[in-house]
């Protein structure tokens, strides 16, 4: 029998934890040539989603898929994101969450996002990287500043223990 992977409970029950603590919860993704996202907020073949009641409608969050409606720029499209390529889940104001281990990008996943660059200034704060979301505090910049000094473009998450 096949094991079943922890992972999608792990996503649900931190994704209760953050907003019945009143956070805003937000996955990183790995985007792939399966992933349906809107592609001009694609940086680095990834992508920071908002995943809070108020930024998205009819969010399910699955064993092998998290779909749900969110609106970009004014425009509303229809997210999904295999399980497996969510690289974090974190609560926004404060970085608390987990990271999970993804396992390397496929080429064609690398052929197709190849051509889209990095937004310089994200039109909303739905679906901005973490690093280039213009709404945080100074705070919140200071705590990202800190973090990228020590990592090499990875995501910004705070460890826990």
């Amino acid at each position: 029998m096949q094991e079943i992977s922890t992972k999608p409970y792990l996503l649900r029950a931190l994704y209760e934890w953050c907003t019945d603590s009143g956070f805003t919860p937000h996955i990183a993704v790995r985007v792939d040539a399966a992933t349906r996202v809107p592609r001009q907020f694609v940086c680095n073949d990834e992508i920071v989603l908002n995943i809070s009641f108020e930024a998205t409608s009819q969010l399910q969050m699955g064993n092998e898929w998290i779909e749900f409606c969110a609106r970009f720029s004014g425009k509303s499209h229809k997210i999904e994101v295999q399980v497996a390529n969510v690289l974090a889940i974190y609560a926004r104001e404060n970085g608390q969450g987990m990271a999970f281990p993804v396992e390397p990008a496929s080429s064609q996943a690398v052929a197709d996002s190849s051509n889209v660059s990095c937004p310089a200034e994200p039109q909303q704060r739905v679906d901005a990287p973490a690093h280039a979301e213009s709404s945080h505090s100074q705070e919140d910049a200071h705590a990202y500043d800190d973090d990228a000094s020590k990592s090499s473009g990875r995501s910004h998450l705070k460890v826990v223990k």
